[in-house]
């Protein structure tokens, strides 16, 4: 089940930057602290772009799913750049 999990953020995308790195073993540390698994984490992404996706389209190739701890609380953060906002007719 970890596996997967490091499957998706260290096989997908660009893995030329250090930053990009980082970024990644923030979120792996942040995974690990919110009990959340893979799969969960894998389908609440999911969801969450089809629910968008709805209405309006998205710039998948900079997509950005995060998890950030404090002492407080977790949170999931999705950077999601907007290309163009759909009509009603075109809703999907």
């Amino acid at each position: 089940m970890i596996t997967e999990f490091f499957e998706f953020f260290f096989i997908y995308g660009n893995h030329g930057s250090r930053d990009d790195v980082k970024k990644r073993l923030k979120l792996v540390l942040a995974h690990d602290r919110s009990a959340l698994n893979a799969s969960t984490l894998e389908n609440m992404r999911r969801e969450i772009l089809i629910v968008v996706s709805k209405y309006v389209e998205l710039d998948t190739e900079s997509l950005e799913f995060s998890i950030r701890t404090d002492s407080r609380m977790t949170a999931l953060i999705a950077n999601l750049p907007i290309r163009r906002i759909l009509q009603p007719g075109e809703y999907h």
